[in-house]
């Protein structure tokens, strides 16, 4: 069973974040996606990552609601109970 605390989830969004390009320093849970240059792609691969660690699956309309780094880790975080 994967790991699914708020500290786990935070650690593997982050390092996905980082991956995409963003800054590491700019990544906090209330930065928005947007201004971190995470892109529909990015969040496309962000939602694919997070169904193989998780067993999460967020459909187009979840990825939607998704406006910051919180909003990701909290969906997820509830979604992996």
């Amino acid at each position: 069973m994967a790991d699914t605390s708020i500290e786990h989830i935070q650690k593997v969004i982050t390092e996905s974040l980082v991956t995409f390009g963003a800054d590491p320093d700019a990544i906090s849970r209330d930065a928005q996606l947007e201004a971190l240059d995470v892109d529909s792609l990015d969040l496309a691969e962000l939602s694919q990552i997070i169904e193989e660690q998780f067993g999460v699956e967020l459909t187009s309309n979840d990825v939607a609601e998704i406006k910051t780094v919180g909003d990701a880790i909290d969906m997820v975080a509830e979604r992996a109970k």
